[in-house]
């Protein structure tokens, strides 16, 4: 169901002033009855809809998404982005001027960048590295196994229970 303009100006005004009354008024209801046609409005459930949409849609533009940041990260490590740095030059008799100008970001910045990157994606190596670890321990277990003539291994516990209550006595 589509929202009357009356309606459309109420959540507007709802969403700025979060008071349903204030939002009747300026939506153009009667001041007279503002409060009541307000809370009237609130209890609609095409408003209340409207109103979660309009709010879910502002919170999106104010927030940057995994992309913005990705972007972002990319472009600092890239050296594309600038800082605005004051300097202040004399210019002679004692008397100095101040003035903005922009610089690429520090190395320290761009390396930065390029931690928080490497911290989303995973490394190829470690991945490698770990498949590597693993391949070499069950080879180890596979040639122990075979030396001491055992099918499986089996860990044993050797501590007795008597063992262990006098350790923690």
């Amino acid at each position: 169901m589509k929202l009357t303009p009356k309606q459309e100006a109420f959540v507007d005004a709802y969403i700025e002033t979060g008071n349903a009354s204030e939002a009747a008024r300026q939506a153009g209801y009667s001041p007279r009855t503002a409060s009541r046609s307000g809370q009237e409005n609130l209890q609609k459930p095409v408003i209340q809809q409207a109103i979660h949409d309009r709010q879910k849609e502002i919170r999106s533009k104010r927030t940057a998404d995994i992309t913005e940041v990705m972007e972002f990260l990319t472009s600092a490590l890239r050296g594309e982005l600038t800082d605005e740095n004051i300097v202040t030059e004399g210019t002679g008799d004692g008397c100095s001027e101040a003035r903005i100008i922009e610089t690429r970001i520090s190395s320290r910045d761009r390396l930065n960048a390029a931690q928080q990157l490497l911290k989303r994606f995973p490394r190829q190596m470690d991945v490698a590295e770990q498949e590597a670890r693993i391949k070499r321990l069950d080879s180890e277990l596979e040639s122990l196994e075979k030396a001491n003539g055992v099918e499986s291994v089996q860990i044993v516990d050797d501590l007795r229970e008597d063992d262990t209550d006098e350790e923690t006595q």
